[in-house]
């Protein structure tokens, strides 16, 4: 079972009370050492305690045990991930120690960084005559916020499983949810033609009470949208709890969050959480095998699969990341410390632009970033609706990868000697890679730049 560190909290909490360790240590029954202990994250902090805090201080032990720090914590390696930091990276020792006696020093860090970041991005793009990274801003909120919670979140894990009061079979969840909708909602559903949907997918009639589907969806995609609806409809006050917690001011964020629970929450209606984390250990996460088990699609699968991180009952870590055919990440979810491009393209030395040479197919990879960490990555063809002759071969890609240590537990390593595998060295994009010799790079890095000697031609124009 995954231990729980609450050291920050703690402290903060006596510091706020104005109150000695020993005072502290006398309210809860045990010894001040110990409190010493649990506020240095030197141990655990047991059930037994976390009521003591309840009892003696009317905290909500759910809430002190949630991981912020562990949240914030992940926030930090992520940031000290950038090659700027290459030369001076705090160990893992000394950003603990950060967060425990200098809280609001290392929140005034992320922010200073973060808000670097953007200005980097929107300098870069002005450069370039557009505005790519000011429109990512909200996707970029939405992936903090995700990442934040180390893509789990517990509050709709319970609400999806409460969500049917008695077993359906799964050949009968899509009338089931129609008659939900009707009976529960007032809101009737209905199959609409391609010409009377333009460039639609989906569309809720409020006026009307209607939900419209197009026939371009399959039977897959039209159940996972009704349960979609569902969960915007039926958790409207869970959502917005989760929202107003996120901390996101911006009403396109705000929107794109919502839209992201509810994809969450539909994933976690039509993928039990104990039912598919069995089933991934039982196949070594054979997606395809799970995605026909669930009656779901290979995307939403993966995608489920980064989602497993109840504490006690983990699945393997991994991190999500879908490309367009141009290279453009469209999508992305997180629970490693793999550090993934916040617009624009990926690596072009990651094997899922490769994928799509052959459609259909899993492209097994083992790669190297640049601070030494290691990952297996598995990409794979996905294809979207199509329905007129001109809009063929709609095809995105995914990526799902895992650190090196949990490569034994996917099935799609077992052809390789993890040992003796041979990494791709890779980076997040090239405009902070520091690879200055990649026979793959198309820009100049834009920190931690040599400059171009003239008198030598390197593998590509910026290796001079």
């Amino acid at each position: 079972m995954q231990k729980t560190f609450i050291g920050p909290h703690l402290r903060r909490l006596r510091l706020d009370r104005n109150e000695t360790q020993g005072a502290m240590a006398r309210a809860l029954g045990i010894s001040p050492s110990y409190v010493n202990l649990l506020e240095n994250n030197e141990r655990s902090v047991s059930v037994q305690v976390l009521l003591k805090l309840f009892e003696a201080y009317g905290v909500d032990w759910r809430e002190i045990a949630e991981e912020d720090g562990s949240g914030q914590l992940a926030d930090l390696r992520a940031s000290l991930q950038d090659p700027l930091f290459a030369d001076a990276r705090p160990d893992l020792t000394q950003l603990r120690a950060a967060l425990v006696h200098a809280p609001d020093l290392a929140a005034a860090f992320l922010r200073l960084h973060r808000s670097w970041q953007a200005a980097t991005d929107q300098l870069l793009s002005l450069g370039e005559g557009d505005v790519r990274a000011i429109n990512a801003t909200p996707e970029t909120a939405v992936h903090n916020v995700f990442r934040r919670q180390r893509n789990h979140f517990r509050d709709l894990e319970d609400a999806a499983e409460a969500f049917w009061t008695s077993p359906i079979e799964r050949d009968e969840v899509y009338v089931a949810l129609k008659r939900r909708l009707r009976d529960g909602l007032g809101i009737s559903v209905r199959l609409a033609r391609v010409e009377d949907l333009p460039g639609t997918l989906r569309q809720y009639d409020e006026a009307r009470r209607e939900i419209l589907l197009s026939e371009a969806l399959d039977h897959t995609n039209r159940t996972f949208q009704l349960v979609h609806m569902c969960g915007l409809l039926e958790q409207r006050d869970l959502l917005d709890t989760l929202i107003a917690r996120a901390g996101i001011a911006d009403p396109r964020g705000v929107a794109r969050l919502r839209v992201e629970l509810a994809n969450y929450f539909a994933a976690a209606v039509l993928m039990p959480y104990d039912a598919f984390l069995a089933e991934a250990r039982a196949t070594k996460y054979d997606l395809d095998h799970i995605a026909t088990r669930f009656g779901v699609s290979f995307e939403q699968a993966c995608h489920r699969a980064t989602t497993l991180q109840r504490e006690g009952a983990q699945g393997v870590p991994f991190f999500f990341m879908r490309i367009d055919k141009g290279g453009n990440v469209t999508k992305r979810f997180n629970a490693t410390d793999f550090h993934l491009a916040e617009y624009g393209g990926a690596c072009p030395r990651l094997d899922v632009h490769t994928s799509f040479r052959t459609p259909g197919k899993i492209v097994p990879q083992f790669v190297e970033m640049p601070d030494k960490s290691q990952y297996f990555v598995f990409s794979r063809t996905v294809d979207r609706p199509t329905w007129i002759r001109h809009a063929q071969d709609n095809r995105l890609a995914v990526a799902m990868g895992c650190t090196i240590d949990h490569a034994a537990e996917i099935g799609y390593a077992e052809a390789f000697s993890v040992a003796g595998a041979r990494m791709v060295p890779i980076g997040i994009n090239c405009r902070i890679c520091p690879r200055a010799n990649c026979d793959q790079r198309a820009h100049q890095a834009t920190i931690l730049t040599q400059p171009v000697d003239e008198k030598r031609r390197g593998a590509t124009r910026f290796d001079g």
